[in-house]
């Protein structure tokens, strides 16, 4: 029988194999704060998807916001909690449908309800679990992931990624500081390691935003990882 493959030579040939070969290619969502997200970082994000012919997602963390359980001054306007969370919930929807399975590094702002119940001695077991209340029963909620022997966290706890993968001498990629964005790395004896900050996707004019006034402007960025030794930030330009 004959091979009707065509055969492909130079840039083409690299171009097909880069696009064919088995490695995971990981879009990375900065932090959303929903329902305090800009009205096109969905688009972006899923164009970005498309452009590095991504199979792999994560939401890097603070995918809602809590505003109304703020440890900040509540803005003035806002609306009450149950208003604010059938809003995120609505909002999140759209982000599921789009990428239906992905992990979500839990943020200081996701765990803002759990935080409060338990400086109110309220056991564990009356809380529900993130899936079942933002209704994304696929979404794996983790502290952190590691994919191709990167390290994907929120980065409240451990930091910001140039100094956290130095310390521990493993490539990490954070969100939380909404006006990072970079990727450094560091050359060791035996190997190297890369720091990648992601930015963010919040409506910084929204009233939720307040507490950040009068500062830098944030990075509107998101991040590709590619097979866990390419580390690539990608630029959202807000209308």
């Amino acid at each position: 029988m004959s091979d009707f493959r065509p055969r492909l030579r130079g840039k083409t040939k690299k171009a097909f194999k880069e696009l064919t070969k088995e490695e995971s290619r990981v879009l990375v969502i900065g932090d959303l704060h929903e329902p305090f997200c800009l009205d096109g970082y969905l688009k972006f994000c899923k164009e970005q998807y498309q452009i590095n012919n991504c199979n792999k997602v994560v939401f890097i963390g603070d995918i809602i916001d809590n505003h109304y359980a703020s440890y900040h001054e509540v803005g003035d306007g806002a609306k009450g909690g149950k208003y604010e969370l059938e809003d995120a919930i609505k909002k999140l929807q759209k982000w599921y449908k789009a990428f239906p399975e992905a992990h979500v590094t839990l943020g200081n702002h996701d765990r803002i309800i759990i935080r409060k119940a338990q400086s109110s001695n309220i056991p564990s077991k009356w809380i529900k679990n993130f899936n079942e209340v933002l209704e994304v029963p696929k979404w794996k909620f983790v502290t952190e992931v590691f994919i191709d022997g990167v390290r994907y966290v929120h980065g409240d706890k451990s930091g910001k990624p140039s100094m956290a993968s130095k310390r521990d001498m493993v490539s990490t990629v954070s969100g939380h500081y909404h006006t990072d964005m970079y990727v450094v790395w560091h050359n060791g004896i035996n190997n190297s390691v890369f720091g990648m900050a992601v930015g963010c996707g919040i409506d910084s004019k929204s009233y939720a935003m307040g507490y950040m006034q009068g500062g830098k402007q944030e990075a509107f960025w998101g991040g590709i990882v590619k097979g866990g030794t390419k580390a690539i930030n990608v630029r959202y330009e807000s209308k």
